[in-house]
């Protein structure tokens, strides 16, 4: 953990939420569990989230009551460390890349809008200035993913939270996607998608997740990991399943499911507002950049199961350095996962929050023998990594 980073008890509003002004980090994290789940990775081949990502949370309180043992919404908070650039504002560029793969078909979807408020045409209460992107990863068929793809944000931003609690406003809107497909006739609700979600609202990032794809932070060539994969086996995720009656067979959902949250597949669900092994519910996590954040990498498990966290942010960055285009940025890394014999359907997203390209990081010359600086050791064993 970077030796600047500050700690603070959670504080939350009567509401449960975290403004900006708060400067607070929204983190769900189960360290316990991390570090068993890393071990099973490096046994099943997988490559483990590298050492060098932070963190964000020593410790896990929850603001949910104990005696909601769905694990719901479990956050915890941490005081961002102080903003010395107060007047940062990103600048949202973004590209994007999918492939089918080795796959017989393809069934990943995803959205990317740079331009929030244009999209919206001034919707009451958008954002000056947002975005908001998502990878969606489904299975059993594509209506799922495409649905949850074409009604997520209308969801988001016609709840009665939106906008003054945003995470509140995603959490329901999550729900009542799930619902919603549910309730449509012309589609086929034993299809099931994984949902990631990045809202940007000026300077607040609130990314929300519910599968195994993944979203992961560039910070100066520093890796965080601002979503959890939502594996059967991991261990909080095993406790949920278990105290709700599921089971898991070598790794799967009752036998069937290779994650533990999804929307869709309602074929292995109750009635609508049960609880459920397999929940629809995401997990949210939430920042807010500075000028340190150069980049987010979003990606369905296709990526994340042949390249580490740590490795993808040094490519990426590598790349923008030399060209800072974000499509082909996004090209590069799944034609690296193709090379690397992925087995799933890709699908990437590369989001800048600046127009100029990353900074080379240089390490000031002294006459002083000097270690190498955490920043640069991250940068090194990417590159290492990559190769």
């Amino acid at each position: 953990m970077a030796g600047d980073t500050y700690f603070t008890p959670p504080l939350a509003n009567d509401k449960g939420c975290y403004s900006e002004n708060d400067h607070k980090v929204a983190v769900l994290r189960d360290d316990i569990s991390e570090n068993i789940d890393e071990s099973k990775q490096i046994i099943n081949g997988k490559p483990p989230r590298h050492l060098s990502v932070v963190r964000h949370s020593i410790s896990t309180t929850t603001l949910v009551s104990p005696t909601d043992f769905d694990f719901e919404l479990g956050m915890s908070g941490i005081k961002s460390p102080p903003d010395i650039n107060s007047s940062f504002h990103p600048i949202f560029r973004s590209g994007s890349c999918a492939e089918k793969g080795p796959k017989q078909c393809m069934e990943d979807e995803h959205i990317c809008i740079d331009n929030l408020a244009h999209h919206l045409n001034e919707f009451a209460g958008s954002p000056s200035f947002g975005a908001f992107y998502g990878v969606f990863d489904g299975h059993g068929g594509t209506d799922a993913a495409s649905f949850v793809k074409n009604n997520i944000l209308k969801f988001i931003i016609e709840d009665s939270f939106y906008p003054v609690c945003l995470e509140k406003a995603i959490k329901s809107a999550f729900l009542k996607a799930d619902y919603a497909f549910a309730d449509d006739s012309s589609v086929d609700i034993s299809s099931g998608t994984t949902a990631l979600t990045a809202f940007i609202s000026e300077r607040t990032l609130v990314v929300a997740n519910a599968g195994d794809c993944r979203a992961v932070l560039g910070k100066r060539g520093k890796a965080i990991e601002m979503s959890r994969d939502h594996k059967p086996n991991y261990t909080s995720e095993r406790l949920r399943i278990e105290k709700l009656g599921g089971a898991i067979y070598d790794g799967y959902l009752n036998g069937q499911l290779s994650v533990s949250r999804a929307l869709g597949d309602w074929h292995m669900k109750g009635p609508k507002g049960s609880a459920c092994p397999l929940s629809a519910s995401p997990e949210l996590q939430a920042t807010v950049l500075t000028e340190d954040d150069e980049f987010l990498i979003m990606g369905c498990d296709g990526l994340w199961d042949v390249m580490s966290s740590q490795c993808a942010i040094t490519m990426a960055r590598k790349e923008l350095m030399l060209h800072n285009d974000p499509e082909r940025c996004s090209r590069e890394l799944v034609r690296e996962a193709l090379k690397r014999n992925t087995c799933d359907n890709l699908t990437v997203i590369v989001i800048c929050f600046s127009q100029d390209p990353p900074p080379r990081i240089e390490i000031p010359p002294s006459r002083v023998r000097r270690s190498i600086s955490a920043e640069g050791l991250n940068l090194l064993k990417g590159v290492l990594e990559a190769n």
